[in-house]
Order: structure tokens, then C-alpha cells, then sequence
């Protein structure tokens, strides 16, 4: 039987296709997200982490640690 692609919302699986299975049958399912979501993750945080931000201190990273304890 090949992978049945679904979505999770409200403590629910939606099947994105239909599913030729008898009613009530019992399924194992195991999480695995699909390697072009996981791409598409990394790419959104890389780009927000790509940003700068100008603060206007000119010595902001060597005072980085000023206020640890």
C-alpha cells in the first residue's frame, strides 16, 4: 500500500486523496513531513535570519554580553 498523505488540523487526519480502505480500520500512522516542506521551513528561517537590523550602537557586538550575570 503506498503512503497516505494527510493533513493534521483539530486533532484530526484529513486525507488529501481519497483512501481505498474498509471503514473503521486500524492504521499505524508515523509522522514524517516531506523533505520540500522541511526545504521550505529552512529556507522562510534563513531569509529571516538573512534580515539586519540597525540598531545604531556601534559597539553592539562587543558589549553582546554586558548584561549576563
Amino acid at each position: 500500500m503506498e503512503p497516505i498523505q494527510a493533513i493534521y488540523e483539530n486533532g484530526v487526519f484529513h486525507p488529501i486523496h481519497p483512501v481505498s480502505l474498509p471503514e473503521k480500520s486500524l492504521v499505524q500512522v508515523i509522522p514524517q513531513f516531506p523533505p520540500m516542506e522541511l526545504k521550505q521551513d529552512l529556507d522562510a528561517i534563513h531569509a529571516i535570519l538573512d534580515q539586519r537590523c540597525e540598531t545604531g550602537i556601534s559597539d553592539l557586538a562587543a558589549r553582546h554580553d554586558e548584561h549576563q550575570p
